[in-house]
């Protein structure tokens, strides 16, 4: 049975600017987002950004039929922590798949990274952003000291050496990714290999409330049709609620803004199923989604149906990585990791852990991402209504920069 996503448009549009939220029946929100200052590459990097994370998130989502949610900027600025520290091929081919410019160098590349994340951080005082880096190495190990001068300057990453041996090692990493996702991601690593010398990671925390509040009170439970015809009742938030809205081939999407309007989440609903979507799904598309919402400034009155929806998922990239070209820096005594030490190390695993809570205040989410480096002796280990109630993916994105931060499916709410 296909079940179709039912949209009437209203009569109602926003006006007045006044403040950056708004739980309806209040005073209308200033809907202005802030606008980031870029480097000149800034915009370029950005668009490969959200393909490397739209890529990433398809690979990994037409494998798994279960609710997901990947951070690709977090995954990105782990990855090019660590490109820092790669030469040679692994360097060429780590570059290509975060599809960097052939053009740029790590200097500009680390630039633009700065730049950017500076900005995001205090672009609206209404939305928490938080982003930490971190290198953690085994005592003893000899990190070259550019390296560790570089993850410290335009990283502004934490670093220590600790003795792997020791359970308080497990206990400072774990705590780290905890303090840094205000405790939505408690724990990254059960065991701290023998084999393991280094720790890159990135941390990404994001909690903002919506411009227009879902009124608690209107919340009941609704069915969800989780594989076209098979329905599950679950708690389903409604409000009239300013957003945008746009229709294309295959799909219908809303936009429903945070704070200031600098962030949005982007829901997509197919009208087909997910797992088609999904195939079709690429950088392309998300930018005919977006540069649709961004063609209008007004966020309109649409009556939204939303599920809430609260889990935590935890994958393992390297299959996908290899895949976007990523492989030799997972092959012991192949992998060129010179920048980082003359020993002969390799990655044993990228992984990333994530959290996200959506309900009628707004959403908190929260990602971390973790490279392992081992020695060679080890191997690595493997009005207007917008109804959802079938699998969709949500993202959340920077309007002004169309910045990818979290991207994901909801299965079953």
């Amino acid at each position: 049975m296909k079940t179709h996503v039912l949209l009437i448009l209203s009569l109602a549009t926003i006006t007045g600017f006044i403040s950056c939220s708004k739980d309806n029946g209040g005073e209308e929100p200033d809907l202005t987002p802030k606008t980031l200052e870029l480097t000149a590459m800034g915009p370029e990097v950005i668009a490969y950004g959200n393909e490397f994370g739209v890529e990433l998130f398809t690979k990994v989502a037409l494998e798994e039929n279960k609710n997901l949610m990947l951070s690709p900027l977090s995954a990105s600025a782990a990855l090019t922590m660590l490109l820092n520290g790669c030469e040679g091929d692994t360097y060429d081919q780590l570059k290509a798949t975060l599809k960097y410019p052939e053009n740029m160098t790590i200097s500009e590349i680390n630039e633009v990274y700065k730049s950017l994340v500076a900005q995001l951080l205090v672009v609206d005082p209404k939305v928490k952003l938080a982003l930490a880096n971190a290198i953690f190495y085994r005592q003893g190990f000899t990190v070259k000291n550019p390296f560790l001068s570089t993850m410290e300057t335009d990283f502004n990453a934490e670093i220590a050496g600790l003795d792997f041996s020791l359970p308080s090692a497990l206990t400072t990493i774990n705590k780290w990714a905890s303090d840094n996702t205000n405790g939505k991601i408690p724990k990254v690593l059960d065991v701290i290999s023998s084999d393991a010398v280094m720790f890159i990671m990135n941390a990404l925390y994001f909690k903002g409330d919506w411009s227009y509040q879902f009124d608690k009170s209107l919340t009941s439970d609704r069915p969800f049709y989780t594989d076209g015809s098979t329905s599950v009742n679950v708690s389903t938030m409604k409000g009239d609620i300013g957003s945008k809205v746009t229709y294309g081939t295959g799909y219908n999407a809303i936009e429903l803004p945070y704070g200031c309007t600098n962030f949005t989440m982007v829901v997509i609903v197919p009208e087909g199923t997910l797992s088609d979507f999904n195939a079709s799904f690429d950088a392309e598309r998300w930018n005919e989604i977006t540069s649709a919402f961004d063609q209008s400034d007004d966020y309109g009155e649409v009556t939204v149906y939303m599920p809430k929806y609260k889990f935590s998922y935890e994958k393992y990239l390297n299959d996908q990585l290899k895949s976007m070209g990523m492989i030799d820096a997972f092959i012991p005594g192949v992998a060129d990791l010179s920048g980082i030490s003359d020993a002969s190390i390799f990655v044993s695993f990228v992984k990333q852990n994530s959290f996200v809570e959506v309900d009628e205040k707004g959403t908190e989410a929260a990602a971390v991402t973790t490279i392992a480096i081992f020695e060679t002796t080890g191997m690595p280990p493997q009005p207007r209504e917008f109804v959802i109630d079938k699998p969709f993916v949500f993202a959340i994105r920077e309007r002004t920069t169309n910045t990818l931060l979290f991207i994901g499916q909801v299965i079953n709410p």
